[in-house]
């Protein structure tokens, strides 16, 4: 049998049927188990888990499936209960599938302390932002003579002075004393410059 009368034959129309239906059924098979082994179209939400403690984590995650990684402690934040999750990553909402890490940060046991600064002749403008960056706020401002006007004279904590390099817990605050731009002088010293004026006058 002639290529031309082969390729125009019964038996070659049947056979590119076959290999055909063949191709069909083994992508078909290919791309389910490419389905199933990737888990297509299986996602899971991911769930709050903010305030809860890592034990209760745990267990929402496994029974959905999932696990988590704890990363770190973040500064107390009064908000949520001690050592409960207070960041996590996938947010809730998010759709992951099976397996997935869930990346979560907890709360500590309490504020942290740190260390006052120096702010003894710093400007009021200066000695506040200082104060806020490190946590600290500022608490009652009073004045008193001093010719170095809204200069910090005195630190004080709960109504004692308070040096620099103390350790204050976060967020307390920290009362100031500063100046009030005004030069004071006891009258007993001005009187006694006047006197020693009029002993020694200056020769002109």
């Amino acid at each position: 049998m002639s290529l031309k009368n082969y390729l125009t034959s019964k038996v070659f129309f049947r056979q590119v049927l076959i290999a055909f239906g063949i191709i069909t059924v083994l992508s078909f098979v290919f791309f389910n188990m490419l389905s199933f082994f990737t888990n297509h179209g299986q996602e899971i939400t991911v769930p709050d888990l903010s305030k809860m403690n890592v034990e209760q984590a745990e267990e929402t995650l496994d029974e959905l499936g999932l696990d988590y990684v704890l990363l770190d402690t973040l500064d107390y934040n009064k908000d949520f209960p001690q050592f409960s999750v207070v960041e996590q990553e996938p947010k809730k909402g998010a759709k992951v599938k099976a397996n997935r890490k869930i990346y979560i940060k907890v709360n500590t046991s309490g504020y942290t302390f740190v260390v006052l600064p120096d702010l003894i002749e710093k400007t009021f403008r200066q000695a506040e932002p200082t104060l806020k960056s490190i946590g600290l706020q500022v608490g009652e401002v009073t004045y008193k003579p001093y010719l170095g006007k809204d200069m910090v004279l005195e630190m004080r904590y709960k109504g004692a002075p308070v040096k620099p390099g103390t350790k204050i817990m976060k967020t307390s605050k920290i009362d100031l004393v500063l100046g009030d731009g005004k030069a004071a002088f006891d009258e007993t010293e001005i009187d006694s410059l006047i006197r020693e004026q009029e002993r020694n006058p200056t020769n002109e």
